[in-house]
């Protein structure tokens, strides 16, 4: 992934985060401190996402694959753990079958939806970029100030989302309402973003958000199939971007997903 924006700290084995559809790597802001004395910590910014510039035909899960083995390549990452976030946890189960990874941990994954569910979850996301789109930054500005104003702004991605900062609030909707890649993503998302597994050879974590308004758990069943040996979780309180609602329990499954490889 060449133009890559990333941020990298702490000290450990090393830990990749990949974010959603629509955010950026600071969605891993309130965890990277907890992490950073245990991991060496990359954030990442998808192509089109964040900081990083768009790249056309690197929205697909294949393209993605070849482009993240070259990035592992370019900081010298031989097989490094991996988390992420919906669309990021697709990818890191995605990761994980192709065993490019020591670990996964995916939160509120992607890919593992009926078709109904994927509509209502893409019907969803369209309804926030386009909310986004629209709303003055003045007014975006006066809503953040109050933590009311926040749960209507946020409030679809956070279980708590009055607990997030006006700042990042506005930032989260300048960069949702701007990304170049919610719409290729989308449109390469339909009818193929659908993980059929199984991952069998790297440790798994699958962490679902209790109060998830966006992605509805699958069946323990259905989970078993595409990783049968995974650890599964239900992150209680916490909503679809679980990082914000609960930074010391999604850090704890953070590590303890990638414990049992680290060194």
């Amino acid at each position: 992934m060449n133009d890559i924006v990333y941020t990298r700290t702490g000290r450990g084995e090393p830990l990749v985060l990949i974010h959603g559809v629509g955010h950026r790597r600071q969605a891993w802001d309130p965890v990277v401190p907890l992490l950073a004395p245990h991991r060496e910590v990359i954030a990442v910014d998808l192509p089109g996402f964040g900081e990083s510039p768009p790249q056309d035909g690197i929205y697909g899960v294949e393209s993605a694959l070849a482009a993240f083995a070259k990035f592992f390549a370019q900081l010298g990452l031989d097989r490094p753990h991996v988390a992420g976030n919906s669309l990021g946890g697709l990818l890191s189960l995605t990761l994980g079958k192709a065993a490019m990874v020591r670990s996964v941990t995916a939160l509120s994954p992607a890919g593992l939806w009926t078709l109904p569910q994927r509509r209502y979850a893409f019907g969803m996301l369209r309804a926030h970029r386009v909310a986004a789109e629209w709303l003055p930054d003045r007014t975006a500005q006066n809503l953040a100030a109050t933590g009311f104003g926040r749960t209507l702004m946020a409030g679809m991605m956070f279980s708590k989302p009055w607990q997030l900062s006006a700042q990042t609030v506005v930032e989260d909707a300048r960069a949702f309402a701007a990304a170049p890649g919610f719409r290729p993503t989308l449109a390469e998302a339909k009818g193929r973003f659908r993980f059929e597994g199984p991952v069998l050879d790297v440790p798994v974590t699958i962490a679902w958000a209790e109060h998830d308004r966006i992605l509805a758990r699958p069946k323990v069943a259905y989970l078993r199939r595409l990783a049968p040996q995974a650890e599964l979780l239900v992150l209680p309180g916490c909503g679809h971007v679980p990082m914000s609602d609960d930074p010391e329990l999604v850090a704890n499954v953070l590590l303890e997903g990638s414990a049992e490889v680290a060194g």
